[in-house]
């Protein structure tokens, strides 16, 4: 049950420095909601609450973390563009770093503003640029070719751990050129990372106490020396050189990566074929038209959004669509409420791989898109044109379970048997 009220000032929330009373009575009452967006129950069907959300207003007050919520998408998508406004160095998780002490340094790049940002982005961004990605290309489509050839010898498997996590890990490390031990910390440490945005609860506590092995081998496997020759890390290292980024900072720009690119691409990856096995008439579209391979994979990140949340912090006194809120107040984008937003999207509850998805914010918007979304798209692309190409049906064969995480959205267990073509 969620329950609605109003109120000029939200509970607990400081008054501004700018309530005066003609000023409150300029400004409409802001909407007040009784939910708790990193509660299990919430996480098992976000889609209903996301409707109450938007339909509530532009803008809504959470007492529950005291925090204000966008999730129409005009405003999460305005909110993604305005870095000045809403700026990302004091966390993008729940936790300020203006008032807290963060639990690991701070990334470079996902919690840090202009300028900053911009040098160590622009370097991630040679690094990762679309000529790069098209030297992988033939190595990560014939991965994927092999691996469905070798999933449709056992027809029936696990498309979660046998495929959607399977896949990136065959092509992704090696291409960072890390160390072939230890790669099985890759996935906990990403998720570890994401369930840290949240608040303290259960998820957040217990990933960090688990966390020890993982960050001591990712730390290990971000420094100079234990990277190969010709990887995305070693390329990173070598920025320093050129002095376009310090020594110190090569080794978290390299962390940042090992953490964007592997979770957004397995999440992404699950839900595309979740999506095709629930609506075969679209996986018989794709397979008719080889083009829409790439369309399928970015309509799945629409439609399940990989990563659903992440906050920002104002700068300022600022008004959002007609509401006024202060500075140093956490706001919270639920990208997978604006990603089905009526206001934006046409029937936005069908997964439809024809949609024009120009605009989707599954991986952001803005100066801080998500670093690994060119290989996410890849891989996801070399995928999806192997299933349609050597599979004529995607069948559900067993109990779903869904992988439980404050900002990712994504399943545990997916089992499915294939049919070949």
């Amino acid at each position: 049950m969620v329950a609605l009220s109003y109120s000029n000032t939200a509970p607990s929330v400081p008054v501004l420095a700018f309530d005066t009373q003609a000023e409150d009575q300029a400004f409409p009452r802001i909407p007040t909601l009784d939910v708790d967006p990193f509660a299990i129950d919430f996480f098992a069907d976000p889609h209903p609450t996301h409707e109450v959300l938007r339909e509530a207003g532009p803008l809504v007050y959470l007492h529950k973390w005291n925090v204000y919520a966008v999730a129409r998408y005009a405003e999460v998508h305005a909110v993604l563009n305005d870095p000045a406004t809403f700026c990302s160095s004091r966390g993008v998780g729940l936790s300020d770093f203006a008032k807290e002490t963060p639990w690991r340094p701070p990334s470079l790049i996902l919690e840090a503003d202009p300028p900053a940002h911009t040098r160590t982005r622009a370097v991630l961004s040679k690094v990762l640029s679309p000529a790069v990605m098209k030297t992988l290309r033939d190595g990560f489509v014939a991965a994927a070719d092999a691996k469905v050839d070798e999933l449709l010898e056992r027809r029936s498997f696990d498309a979660i751990a046998d495929l959607a996590e399977a896949y990136p890990l065959s092509v992704f490390p090696d291409a960072m050129g890390l160390q072939k031990e230890g790669r099985e910390n890759l996935l906990p440490y990403a998720g570890l990372v994401f369930n840290a945005f949240g608040p303290p609860n259960e998820l957040r506590q217990n990933a960090i106490a688990r966390s020890a092995p993982h960050q001591a081998y990712v730390q290990a496997q971000c420094q100079r020396e234990n990277l190969a020759p010709g990887g995305f890390g070693a390329c990173i290292h070598a920025r320093a050189d050129t002095g376009d980024i310090t020594p110190d900072e090569a080794p978290l720009l390299v962390r940042s990566l090992l953490s964007a690119g592997l979770d957004t691409t397995v999440n992404g990856i699950g839900a595309a074929v979740y999506c095709l096995a629930r609506y075969p008439e679209e996986f018989a579209r794709l397979r008719a038209d080889l083009s829409l391979a790439r369309n399928a994979f970015e309509e799945a990140v629409r439609y399940e959004s990989p990563v659903q949340t992440f906050f920002r912090t104002t700068t300022r006194a600022v008004e959002i669509s007609g509401y006024r809120i202060g500075e140093g107040e956490k706001v919270l984008m639920f990208l997978g409420a604006a990603n089905r937003d009526p206001r934006r999207w046409d029937d936005p509850a069908r997964y439809d791989i024809t949609r024009k998805t120009s605009g989707h914010v599954g991986f952001g918007s803005g100066i801080h898109m998500c670093v690994g979304q060119l290989v996410a798209r890849l891989e996801g692309e070399a995928m999806l044109s192997a299933l349609a190409r050597k599979v004529k049906s995607i069948a559900i064969s067993g109990e779903i379970t869904r992988r439980y995480n404050n900002t990712l959205r994504g399943l545990e267990s997916l089992p499915v048997t294939f049919t070949p073509a």
